[in-house]
């Protein structure tokens, strides 16, 4: 693999040759491929749809959140200021409720935003495709399918005969930049 080539783009003229693309790289195991088109495409979302990692990553927070105030209001509860009122136990776990759930869900969405930035590349002022000439269509009337130089199945002779069986416009090699 080289390190100055991101991946190998290929324009289509219609959505059903990119789909046929999208749906032959699955089947030769490749997955890091992206489909871009200027309207969503459901068998194309099937396809190169990966393994999401945020569900997890917003569990993950929820977790700590909760975790974080049940220690929090225990500790405070029972250590650093126990009060005895009307003589109920020092760790009373209904008055911790409120605060639980807040924690949880302030957890929850701060993992979320963060976790979804760090997942789709952020901060990344430029990505290298838009140095392909005619990739500007793509909100228009183009049908592009990128396969990523770092994908385990990535060869960059193989890859360029793999698409041009499905007769795209042109197939060109992405520079990292």
């Amino acid at each position: 693999m080289n390190g100055a080539l991101y991946g190998l783009i290929a324009r289509f003229e219609d959505p059903s040759q990119l789909v046929d693309a999208a749906r032959e790289l699955r089947a030769q195991h490749y997955t890091r491929f992206e489909g871009y088109t200027p309207y969503p495409v459901e068998e194309l979302d099937h396809l190169v749809r990966g393994h999401n990692f945020l569900p997890a990553i917003v569990l993950a927070g929820g977790v700590l959140g909760a975790i974080t105030a049940w220690s929090m209001e225990t500790y405070i509860a029972i250590v650093d200021n126990p009060l005895n009122v009307g003589g109920r136990p020092l760790y009373s776990w209904p008055s911790f409720v409120v605060i639980l759930f807040e924690l949880t869900v302030l957890f929850a969405s701060l993992s979320a935003f963060f976790g979804m930035l760090a997942l789709a590349g952020f901060p990344r002022p430029h990505h290298p495709l838009f140095g392909v000439p005619g990739f500007s269509s793509v909100t228009r009337d183009g049908f592009f399918l990128c396969v990523e130089a770092r994908d385990p199945v990535f060869h960059p002779e193989h890859t360029a005969a793999l698409l041009r069986q499905f007769d795209p416009l042109e197939v060109r090699e992405v520079e990292n930049d």
